[in-house]
């Protein structure tokens, strides 16, 4: 019985982890497509496909995935997808900007209604929340790839505002309107990256009770999980 027990333990977590990376490919994937159907299809000439091919090899996402979120560029020309922007406030007054990638505002604008005030939280209007937050670029590397000393001086060569390094990857800020000709620059010396984008960086981030975490948590985790939300930002401090 203890044998069976572990397995299913086992198998429900690998169930889990094979959820959240379904999740992930299909965001990822919807990204692909939407950046090649409005760029060139050579991600050479379209940062924002190059970028978004990046973040699906570092997620370990098989080629032919890759390649079917492209092709699916040219096939699927029914659907209009915009980039979205929502805010609003979470469980204990947490600051929440929430970016979308949706064919259909209405059902976005309904389920994340949902999610706020399910969890005693109240989607606001634009500004309502985001002017807790700093909107910079954001490119990480991977921390085998290069030293911390030379990843500094590429980063201040660049134009990059700021580099830090943690055990697992280096990060660079910079001015969002500059992401993309600094990443050109980095490019030169690097060939791999984990991730680039836009994120909204708190101004200060807010101190929560620790009884409130698991709720707080919970509610990010659930705008996560639907499939139109890219992103999720809040200034929650864990």
């Amino acid at each position: 019985m203890a044998g069976h027990s572990h397995w299913a333990g086992i198998k429900h977590k690998k169930d889990r982890v094979d959820k959240q990376k379904s999740k992930i490919f299909t965001k990822i994937s919807k990204e692909i497509t939407v950046a090649a159907k409005l760029g060139d299809k050579d991600p050479e000439m379209n940062p924002r496909l190059r970028s978004a091919i990046q973040s699906a090899r570092s997620s370990n996402m098989p080629k032919e995935n890759i390649k079917r979120a492209i092709d699916k560029s040219e096939i699927n020309t029914g659907s209009n997808y915009e980039n979205l922007r929502y805010e609003g406030f979470g469980p204990s007054r947490v600051a929440v900007v929430v970016e979308t990638l949706t064919d259909n505002k209405n059902r976005t604008a309904s389920n994340l209604r949902k999610i706020f005030q399910k969890s005693g939280g109240s989607l606001g209007t634009q500004g309502s929340a985001s002017h807790n937050f700093n909107q910079i670029g954001v490119i990480k590397i991977q921390k085998l790839e290069i030293s911390d000393d030379k990843i500094f001086e590429l980063a201040i060569e660049s134009g990059a505002n700021e580099c830090k390094s943690n055990q697992d990857f280096h990060e660079i800020h910079c001015d969002k309107n500059d992401i993309y000709n600094v990443k050109k620059k980095l490019e030169k010396y690097l060939n791999n990256f984990l991730y680039t984008g836009i994120e909204w960086l708190p101004i200060m981030f807010l101190e929560v009770k620790e009884k409130d975490k698991e709720n707080i948590i919970h509610f990010l985790e659930n705008l996560t999980d639907d499939d139109d939300v890219q992103n999720v930002y809040s200034n929650i401090k864990v």
